[in-house]
């Protein structure tokens, strides 16, 4: 780990009310007695001036020391809280720049030595760059449970439980002659171990609910041309996002606006309208309309013909549809219909209630307590069902002698360590961190 003293503009973008420059590394104290004249009491706000090396006054704000190791990144930390000007800021930066043993921060510095010293895991690391980018509720709340530690004290718990049935059985392995040893662990560890696979797998279905909140629901908007498909997406949106007119054709590319419905992230789709064309281009839209649909969580089949062909529309996907009849307003037919679940007009708002009450019904339960201890990543989801594979080979390889059994079991713990970073994650850490800002 670098040895400099980082420094960075931490807080939002300028111009602001106060901006909030964050330093941290082993010459913190120097940098801060340097350019204030002297450092505060540990963490008490005090109100100095901030000065070149040449004496001149730059500034006049609030600084913070906090001393390590009881710091977000576990070295001394500091916080030179100044006022939000442009040209203010660049002048205390500079300054700072001009110091030995200073550089400006990397993205996700400040957040990978908190990681490096022991402050965080990785997968509060991801939680608390998922804070930073929540824009729904339930994308907080997510964020905020896995920034918080609770997900990783559920891995380290089973962490815990694989190293001790693997010391139970290398008890046994090595001092079976012992009286204190039990002469048989099946009873003592592999109920639990059993227990465990299952408590894993139980864990790995609620991966698509983790998915949904993180990533919001994927709809996408299909149907015919003028079917109503890019007015629908307007009206949601309540903007123009599309081109409508009255000739078909008109969408050709994929479009999509993200919203918030009951605290989820909403992403829908408003796609070309799927035909028989000549036209290249139409066919590329219908092409990638097909691609679409069949990465969706939800699909609105939008038709403004109670009588089409619905599962037609929806070719080789297999998910779940919601069977829209658009253009209510105009309708000949009576309601309810046997082949339709919402009609609706986007002139009146008539059945738009209906269908946003449809929608919601696709997005998870979350509220039970626990409910947001979540896998979200990719990577969580392999880790964690690479664990569960050995712990199920391990169970399986009785006649294969303890000692194949123990190194399953081993595997598995460290399937379980790549998930919070206790091993082998150096490669993935440059990934991480580069999608922080810079200053955190």
């Amino acid at each position: 780990m670098s040895q400099d003293t980082i420094f960075a503009l931490s807080s939002g973008s300028l111009p602001s009310g106060v901006a909030i420059i964050r330093l941290s590394g082993p010459q913190c104290r120097f940098a801060v007695e340097t350019t204030c004249g002297r450092v505060p009491a540990p963490r008490h706000a005090s109100l100095l001036p901030i000065r070149d090396r040449n004496g001149l006054l730059l500034d006049e704000g609030l600084v913070l020391f906090f001393p390590g190791p009881t710091s977000f990144s576990g070295e001394d930390t500091a916080e030179l809280q100044i006022h939000g000007g442009r040209a203010t800021v660049k002048a205390v930066l500079s300054a700072l720049g001009t110091l030995p043993g200073l550089r400006a921060a990397e993205a996700g510095e400040f957040s990978r030595r908190a990681f490096q010293n022991g402050k965080m895991d990785l997968v509060a690391v991801e939680g608390l760059a998922d804070l930073i980018a929540a824009e729904t509720e339930m994308q907080r709340r997510l964020a905020a449970e896995h920034a918080s530690g609770h997900l990783s004290a559920l891995y380290d718990s089973w962490a815990k439980r694989l190293t001790h049935a693997r010391a139970m059985i290398e008890a046994e392995l090595d001092f079976a002659d012992e009286d204190d040893v039990p002469g048989s662990i099946a009873s003592t560890i592999w109920h639990d171990m059993r227990q465990l696979q299952q408590e894993i797998l139980n864990h790995l279905s609620g991966g698509r609910a983790g998915e949904i909140v993180r990533d919001g629901l994927n709809v996408v908007i299909a149907g015919p041309p003028n079917a109503g498909k890019s007015s629908l997406i307007n009206y949601l949106a309540q903007r123009d996002i599309a081109i409508v007119t009255d000739i078909p054709g008109t969408t050709r590319d994929i479009l999509h606006v993200d919203l918030d419905i009951a605290g989820y992230a909403v992403r829908l789709h408003d796609t070309a309208g799927l035909r028989e064309t000549d036209d290249v281009v139409e066919r590329e839209g219908i092409r990638r309309t097909q691609q679409s649909i069949e990465s969706a969580h939800l699909v609105l089949l939008l038709s403004s013909e109670a009588d089409i062909d619905w599962r037609s529309l929806a070719g080789p996907y297999t998910g779940p549809t919601i069977r829209v009849l658009t253009k209510a307003d105009v309708q000949r037919i009576s309601w309810p219909h046997g082949g339709v679940d919402v009609m609706i007009s986007v002139k009146s708002g008539q059945g738009m209630p209906e269908l946003v009450d449809a929608v919601r019904a696709f997005l998870p339960d979350l509220e039970s307590g626990g409910a947001l201890s979540l896998p979200t990543r990719e990577r969580h989801f392999s880790n964690l069902q690479e664990a569960r594979d050995h712990i199920e080979r391990a169970l399986a390889a009785e006649a294969a002698g303890l000692d194949i059994q123990a190194e399953h079991l081993r595997l598995a713990g460290q399937a379980l360590g790549r998930v919070t970073g206790r091993v082998d994650v150096e490669n993935l850490l440059d990934v991480i961190f580069s999608e922080f800002c810079v200053g955190k």
